[in-house]
């Protein structure tokens, strides 16, 4: 027992210690060892108590008071544990139990000021709740009224209640009071009113009720019940279908915290209310894709949220049941979509986004499934349904079939390959393109193409269909059919890639193609979806360097692809970024084996070559053009759609854009202006990794030419920290390094919060570890960033921690040969010695030649160097005798009185 009770008390000892020097963190894990080692029922109660000061600390006041309630469980007069429970109470809001605390406090200790004050205080906020709350009360039962009365006529009285509701509801108190005063059963009766202003109230205040709220959402969702909320998203007006849209997605969010928070046992019922609820709602969603009174945005809404909801954040969470339920309950459903004729009769109403939404969640959910078995299982419910349409259903079903091919294929492609092989697809595909019929030509074109870009099926099409495009592209009269099939001859000749020497068809052709492709994107009286389709040959077409010269002198062009960028139609997105990286060469460039090239030319095979007009100043003149164009209010605009068709890939295009529209300095300030430095922090913070990346160091030359605060306004700045550290990270270029080390020396020069957010983010470590970086730029950009770090007090007690060189580093390094280097060290030691005098006390100990670095900074011929060795001198002596006596026995003194009489340099 001794040997036991000598380690808690040990355990405790450090915990004590490291609270002490405020690492409340690591004291609160030795706490809980202890804790685990003590069986002594005082000794616990301290630990406890303990405890719930570390957490009020962390603010996790809930855990805080559970810890103190322990303590006081053990001896109800521990006023340390009846006073950290009150400050716990009083966080979490449960005033009146928190006073109760504090009296108790007083009562047991009458003298402690501290005890009066607090309880002083309280008594004064809890006053001040009584009364907003007295009126909160009176205030809620006005605005229904107001809202609910229908003789009420004044439209701006309405409109100020409304307000006032939704504001109410975003506070903790006002959502609470709300609820309580039969609020769901009042914002159920502004919904049916069907009135469009009346209903947005209801579903924003209903907005603030759910968020982060488990157990009022589930009553909600109980009381108004699924079937009523999808309704509501499937109404006609779209800003109503989009509000009820956010309140589900809020609806899911609490409903799926509640599943991740209570796996704990107890609340098993909980965990299975929380999942019913969950799939009921998903289950209204799959119904309202097929319900034929459902809204065109309705359908798109719904499609959204699935596509939020149900596939895993993060291949770190196992379970992936959602997916799986949604593929066995609904997968027929979303096809039904995604297999909609458009125009034909009794079709469903869609947009033209509708097709490209169903696509993504399709390939959402294929990705999300984890063996063979589930794949299986997908790809049979696909056949089936296809087999169901193209069999015995004449050609109405024939077509559905085929757009259900289609829409795979722009999905999950491998089911897409799959179906693509089903007896008599494909010859009806080719049949189909020569129909009579437009809209049926128009969806076997789009098959045929869509077929065409996966490579596993591109053979057989070429053998069959590039006479057939070709036919139809020159014989056809109409332009819609005409578009398409250049379109698919594009994709099937592009397999060349950015290689010069494969042309694609004949000499000369691909200008051709390209030439008709900027007429049609030009021509206003054709309809956007088809243009879009201009886009989609371009977006092949400009491989070619000629294509991309010539599209960058054709403004109308140019500006057409940008207005369709920012039209509603999101399904061309992806072939605007693809084109945008082509004319900017932004892709990555695969650099031939110079070995391989030899021997292949001894073989006589074919070798890659780069076209002459892709070469630097070719490329730098084309951006130019792009950005007089406006090309960065396009993709600025293009980042702000929150649409499934901003895929992770498509984002990683945009970066690739952004990265090549600032690689020149003076460019920058435009790109800023125009939007370009606010579109690149979302693309920073997520998407893929080299798209992230890309985005990153397009921020990071930002703020290495500009002045980061006009750049990046208010707390815009803050968000840019994140991206620029993880440029330091090990893995990213050399280039990269240097570039986010010296981003974050300007913004850590800027203010100590900017130092703050850095040192959060943790950055120090790594920025030290480039200051033992081989390659000198990279070590001066370290030690630069490192100066500006250290005016924060944290980093100046990093200079002194035990064990540690970077104290020692920074004074060699004023001693180095690379002047540059030796500005950046010897001004942060002048630095933190003035901020810092502890340190001066140091310096001497560090290294034997401290004196003779010195010495050379003040002879040195730079007078900054010069006036940098003085400051730190000058501190020294004024920091510990010892070290002036020191000082005073060297030459130093000598060195200084010459200086001092130099007129040249004041």
């Amino acid at each position: 027992g001794a040997h036991r009770q000598v380690t808690a008390e040990q355990l405790r000892a450090r915990g004590n210690a490291l609270f002490q020097a405020g690492d409340h963190g690591a004291a609160l894990a030795v706490y809980t060892e202890a804790l685990s080692l003590s069986d002594a029922a005082s000794e616990r109660a301290v630990l406890h108590r303990n405890r719930a000061a570390c957490y009020l600390k962390l603010e996790d006041y809930a855990k805080a008071e559970a810890d103190a309630t322990k303590a006081i469980e053990a001896d109800g007069r521990d006023v340390k544990a009846l006073f950290r429970r009150s400050q716990a109470l009083q966080q979490l809001g449960r005033l009146d139990q928190a006073v109760t605390d504090l009296q108790r406090c007083v009562s047991l200790e009458p003298r402690n000021k501290a005890f009066q004050e607090a309880l002083r205080a309280l008594g004064s906020s809890m006053h001040e709740k009584m009364k907003a709350m007295s009126c909160t009360d009176s205030k809620v039962e006005q605005m229904f009224q107001i809202l609910l009365d229908l003789d009420e006529k004044d439209a701006d009285k309405k409109q100020k209640a409304a307000q006032n509701l939704i504001v109410l509801a975003r506070e903790e108190a006002g959502a609470e009071k709300i609820f309580q005063s039969d609020g769901v059963r009042l914002l159920m009766q502004l919904l049916d009113t069907a009135k469009a202003d009346l209903m947005l109230a209801a579903l924003r205040t209903l907005v603030g009720l759910c968020s982060g709220h488990r157990s009022r959402t589930t009553a909600i969702l109980s009381e108004l019940g699924a079937p009523r909320l999808a309704a509501v998203l499937g109404v006609e007006h779209e800003q109503v279908s989009l509000a009820a849209c956010n309140l589900l997605h809020v609806m899911f969010d609490s409903l799926k915290e509640g599943l991740q928070k209570d796996f704990r046992g107890k609340e098993d019922a909980l965990v299975l209310d929380s999942s019913r609820d969950l799939k009921l709602l998903i289950k209204h969603l799959l119904e309202l894709l097929v319900l034929e009174g459902a809204s065109a945005h309705g359908r798109d809404n719904a499609l959204n949220l699935l596509i939020k909801v149900v596939p895993r954040k993060s291949p770190k969470e196992t379970n992936n049941s959602l997916s799986l339920w949604v593929i066995d309950q609904g997968l027929k459903k979303i096809l039904e979509v995604g297999s909609t004729v458009c125009g034909s009769l009794g079709s469903l109403p869609v947009t033209e986004n509708t097709r490209m939404s169903t696509s993504v969640l399709l390939s959402k959910l294929y990705e999300d499934l984890k063996c063979d078995a589930e794949r299986e299982n997908f790809h049979h419910l696909c056949e089936d349904y296809v087999r169901s349409w193209f069999e015995g259903h004449e050609l109405p079903g024939k077509l559905r079939a085929i757009q259900t091919v289609s829409c795979l294929l722009q999905g999950p492609s491998d089911a897409g390959n799959r179906v693509l092989e089903l007896e008599g697809i494909m010859d009806s595909v080719l049949s189909l393109c020569a129909s009579v019929t437009e809209a049926h030509q128009l969806v076997a074109v789009e098959a045929l193409i869509h077929a065409a870009d996966k490579a596993k099926r591109a053979s057989f099409i070429t053998a069959n269909g590039v006479n057939l495009l070709k036919e139809i592209y020159k014989h056809s009269e109409r332009d819609s059919i005409r578009i398409r099939a250049l379109v698919g001859l594009c994709k099937l000749g592009s397999a060349g890639g950015t290689d010069f020497s494969m042309k694609q068809f004949a000499e000369g052709s691909t200008m051709k193609l390209a030439k008709q492709c900027r007429k049609w994107l030009c021509n206003e009286a054709i309809d956007a979806g088809t243009r879009r389709w201009a886009v989609e040959g371009l977006a092949y077409l400009t491989f070619d360097a000629d294509v991309k010269e010539e599209f960058v002198e054709d403004k109308a062009a140019m500006q057409a692809m940008f207005q369709l960028a920012k039209s509603e139609d999101r399904s061309v997105l992806y072939a605007v970024a693809s084109t945008l990286v082509n004319c900017t060469n932004s892709y990555d460039h695969e650099e031939p084996d110079p070995q391989m090239l030899e021997l292949a030319k001894y073989a006589k095979q074919h070798i890659p070559e780069q076209h002459p007009k892709d070469k630097p100043e070719f490329v730098k003149r084309r951006v130019r053009k792009l950005l007089t164009a406006g090309v960065v209010s396009a993709l600025a605009c293009m980042v702000k759609s929150e649409n499934p068709a901003l895929t992770n890939s498509c984002r990683e295009l945009i970066s690739r854009v952004f990265l090549a529209l600032v690689e020149e300095a003076e460019d920058r300030g435009g790109v800023v202006a125009q939007g370009g430095g606010k579109a690149l922090i979302p693309l920073s913070l997520e998407g893929t990794e080299v798209g992230q990346t890309k985005a990153a160091q397009a921020l990071a030359k930002i703020t290495i030419t500009s002045n980061p605060e006009m750049a990046f306004p208010g707390e815009r700045i803050y968000e840019v920290v994140r991206p620029l550290v993880s440029l330091l990270h090990l893995q990213r270029t050399g280039l990269e390094n240097f570039e986010g080390l010296m981003a974050l020396t300007n913004l850590a020069g800027i203010s100590e919060r900017l130092r703050q957010k850095i040192l959060k983010e943790r950055a120090v470590p790594m920025i030290e570890g480039y200051m033992f970086e081989e390659h000198e730029l990279i070590r001066l950009a370290a030690t630069e960033c490192m100066c500006n770090m250290a005016m924060s007090k944290e980093v100046q007690e990093m200079f002194l921690a035990e064990g540690s060189d970077r104290l020692k580093l920074m004074v060699l390094y004023s001693g180095e040969e690379d002047e540059k280097l030796r500005r950046a060290a010897s001004g942060t030691l002048a630095m933190l010695t003035s901020l810092h005098p502890p340190i001066c006390k140091r310096i001497p100990q560090v290294t034997v030649h401290w004196l003779e670095i010195l010495q050379a900074l003040l002879l040195s011929p730079s007078a900054e160097l010069q006036h940098r060795g003085a400051v730190v001198v000058m501190n020294m002596m004024a920091a510990a005798r010892e070290v002036a006596e020191q000082l005073i026995a060297s030459e130093m003194l000598e060195i200084l009185s010459v200086l001092a009489k130099d007129k040249e340099k004041p």
